[in-house]
């Protein structure tokens, strides 16, 4: 009892210490955590996208002068955002595309190969009326995830690669706003897996050329607060 008494406040018991360092557990998890945002936005339009033909990885595929159009339009809708990171895939269109925005917010590009344009292997340069006639067309549509692209990747390996690589650019700038710049089929399959979507039902997804996807991370999982946006309702043609 006597020790008890004579103990001083710069002597606390290891109870105390306890007590202590669970309030401090209890304070910090209650303490909320800023989301971290990925502006996810698809290249302008070029000569490819303009005449309905798969490009994939096709080299030196610059943007016709709509898709720099595009490209401006989308640097002055994001030039207002806190965006701390610009990337994109390693393509000529999408560095293209990424070019205004950067050069708006002063930043600038990081090259990022996780999100290449998908390996179309032996069908890259392939006009899209023609593909559509062959029997593989039909498995693409409604198996993507068990379908590989002769010589080239299959969908599956896609997501793969492309959520590693968001998955590790959000998490190197926690809490921040970022902007990638990539490919539709990458962009639909990305969205797909943050949805909760199978795989196999990515097609319903639409990714036109230019648009803006937004995904916030919270601390229990991501959300999706914007997808394929253009800036306006396109205009529906009826043929």
């Amino acid at each position: 009892m006597i020790e008890e008494k004579n103990k001083t406040a710069e002597e606390p018991d290891a109870a105390e210490n306890e007590a202590e360092s669970q309030a401090d557990d209890e304070n910090e998890d209650k303490t909320p955590q800023r989301p971290t945002y990925l502006f996810l936005i698809r290249h302008g339009e070029n000569e490819w996208t303009e005449r309905g033909a798969l490009a994939g990885r096709t080299p030196s595929v610059p943007l016709n002068e709509k898709g720099k159009e595009q490209a401006n339009q989308v640097a002055e809708r994001l030039k207002v955002q806190p965006i701390t990171a610009v990337y994109s895939s390693p393509l000529l269109r999408c560095l293209e595309s990424a070019q205004p925005l950067a050069a708006a917010l002063n930043l600038s590009i990081t090259v990022e190969p996780g999100v290449l344009e998908v390996d179309y292997g032996d069908w890259r340069g392939g006009e899209l009326k023609e593909l559509s006639k062959r029997p593989e067309w039909k498995l693409v549509q409604i198996f993507p995830g068990g379908f590989r692209f002769p010589g080239g990747e299959t969908l599956r390996e896609v997501q793969n690669r492309v959520i590693t690589t968001l998955e590790r650019i959000r998490t190197e700038h926690a809490g921040e706003v970022v902007a990638v710049y990539a490919h539709g089929d990458v962009l639909r399959t990305s969205l797909a897996y943050y949805l909760g979507t199978p795989l196999d039902l990515f097609q319903r997804i639409q990714i036109s050329t230019a648009s803006i996807s937004v995904v916030a991370f919270h601390r229990f999982g991501p959300s999706i607060l914007a997808m394929n946006d253009s800036g306006g309702f396109p205009v529906i043609k009826l043929e």
